[in-house]
């Protein structure tokens, strides 16, 4: 059906055979040459973590309702980390085939009611843990990931030596003893089939490629 990859920060790709999805491809403000979103669909959680090219298919930076290529896409408007009122971040929740996932990216943990309405039931959550006041630090995480009840856990934006975060990162360990659950680490996570959808709660540790 699919197959994601992890490429640092908050940036993903999911693709299909037919279609490609990238998230936050704005590499460089963690050290890394930025990503050039050709032909893909750009989810941008924050306007600061969109690159300035034109190649993307469609690039979406806020609330709505998509569908584009193999992906349904519905944007819900999320308070970031770091604000105090406002919405300045986009939860996104994605599917695609069988499988249905949410993208957080630094946003406030108190989700509303109306949000995780709006989030539904999904197979993976994908949110940052690294914390140090900048995101979703290891607690907070695993307290969303409780409550969004997500088998498939996808952690981005922690500690990694070949990264220059803006503040230091807390490693996938800390989050991993926080949460509990299956551990896998792998290149790439394959979803071949509604079968293979974590049926237990899974850690997956995406290696950065």
């Amino acid at each position: 059906m699919f197959e994601i990859e992890y490429k640092g920060a908050g940036t993903i790709v999911v693709a299909t055979k037919k279609s490609k999805l990238i998230t936050d491809p704005k590499l460089s403000l963690v050290g890394l040459k930025d990503i050039e979103p050709k032909d893909m669909i750009a989810l941008v959680t924050e306007p600061r973590f969109a690159t300035e090219s034109t190649s993307a298919s469609l690039q979406l930076e806020g609330p709505g309702e998509y569908e584009v290529g193999d992906f349904s896409i519905r944007g819900i408007p999320a308070q970031r980390h770091i604000d105090s009122d406002g919405f300045g971040s986009t939860i996104y929740r994605i599917e695609v085939g069988e499988a249905r996932m949410v993208l957080l990216g630094n946003i406030d943990p108190k989700l509303s009611e109306e949000q995780l309405e709006k989030i539904g039931v999904v197979d993976f959550v994908i949110l940052p843990i690294g914390g140090g006041g900048y995101t979703l630090d290891a607690t907070a995480a695993a307290q969303l990931v409780r409550k969004i009840e997500a088998k498939g856990v996808i952690p981005v934006h922690f500690a990694d030596k070949g990264l220059t975060y803006e503040v230091p990162q807390d490693t996938f360990d800390v989050f991993r003893t926080e949460l509990g659950g299956v551990v896998e680490e792998l290149d790439k996570l394959k979803i071949k089939s509604a079968a293979s959808l974590p049926q237990v709660l899974t850690v997956y540790k995406l290696a950065r490629t």
